[in-house]
């Protein structure tokens, strides 16, 4: 029997947790990052793992980092662990935590490294127009994402995936891969296989200065940026002064209606919705949603704002129909 501490924090890594839960391995304790307020009234919310963990009465820590708190990497030596296993935990984890544990610490990660390391695989592979992503289950080391590759499978990302419906894809595949991970500790440590740094991309946090679309990009690439960025931070425009959020667009395949200046609604009607001209394509917005709006079809919008054909996208203008 392995004993096993379970580090992570957002739903995606129930899937991973419920993994261990479900082996003939005894689950320690979970860590997780230390609750935080949600919400409009900014109440104080448990993370999803917290939640899990206080339905099975399983043990709970929270510290607020750990590398400035020598005290909980004592409380963990004292429960004497023989694997770490991390998800989406959301710290940094030093080598005097990493070497606790007799068969090693290992992480469940939402890409096929060395491809996209760091903090939004997910997004970014859906933003660089990738067809396929998938997970990897490493050994951690001291650096980001780096650590030798024990297994790792894909699956493809559908040309209208957004990046919600893939982490929810990869949460499950991520719990399908740790349970056969756990199988090979079971008969001992496995081996696991460097990286080729030479192939490494890096990623950083997803911000909300990568959401106003540009207009002057081909349509494939801004419908690759709206399905990365939905449903959060969300990928927006400008009508006027009306701030504009885009949930679902495609590229126009409709008649030939010439060329225009990025940025120009070329096409605002009940039938077609709103297309908008980018460079060297147009792109059909299918669902938005104003600023203390609701989400909605381009037709639904259109029955209830003006908007003007040949009015360009953006920051201008001052007032909004």
């Amino acid at each position: 029997m392995i004993r096993i501490i379970f580090m992570g924090t957002p739903d995606f890594a129930l899937p991973s947790l419920e993994a261990i839960y479900k082996s003939d391995n005894k689950l320690l304790a979970v860590v997780t990052q230390p609750d935080r307020p949600r919400g409009r009234g900014k109440k104080l919310q448990p993370s999803p793992v917290k939640k899990w963990a206080l339905e099975k009465g399983i043990p709970i820590y929270q510290p607020e980092n750990i590398r400035q708190d020598p005290s909980f990497i004592k409380e963990i030596k004292k429960l004497d662990p023989d694997l770490i296993i991390t998800a989406a935990f959301g710290q940094i984890l030093p080598k005097a935590l990493l070497d606790i544990p007799k068969l090693g610490s290992i992480n469940v990660h939402a890409s096929l490294l060395p491809k996209y390391r760091g903090a939004s695989p997910i997004q970014q592979a859906i933003i660089e127009g990738e067809e396929k992503t998938g997970v990897t289950i490493m050994y951690m080391d001291t650096r980001m994402d780096t650590g030798d590759i024990i297994a790792k499978e894909e699956i493809k990302i559908g040309k209208d995936d957004t990046a919600d419906q893939v982490h929810d894809k990869l949460a499950l595949l991520g719990g399908k891969v740790l349970k056969e991970v756990i199988s090979l500790f079971e008969q001992g440590k496995p081996k696991g296989v460097p990286q080729d740094d030479e192939l490494a991309t890096y990623c950083s946090k997803i911000n909300k200065s990568m959401c106003e679309l540009n207009w002057d990009n081909d349509a494939q690439k801004l419908r690759n940026l709206i399905r990365g960025l939905t449903p959060w931070p969300g990928a927006f425009t400008y009508y006027k002064s009306c701030r504009l959020k885009l949930w679902s667009t495609k590229e126009w395949a409709g008649k030939d209606i010439g060329r225009a200046q990025p940025g120009t609604i070329v096409i605002a009607n009940a039938k077609d919705g709103i297309v908008v001209a980018c460079r060297n394509s147009f792109l059909q917005i299918l669902e938005l949603q104003a600023e203390a709006g609701r989400r909605m079809t381009s037709q639904e919008y259109l029955r209830g704002n003006q908007i003007d054909t040949g009015s360009i996208l953006g920051r201008q203008g001052s007032d909004c129909d």
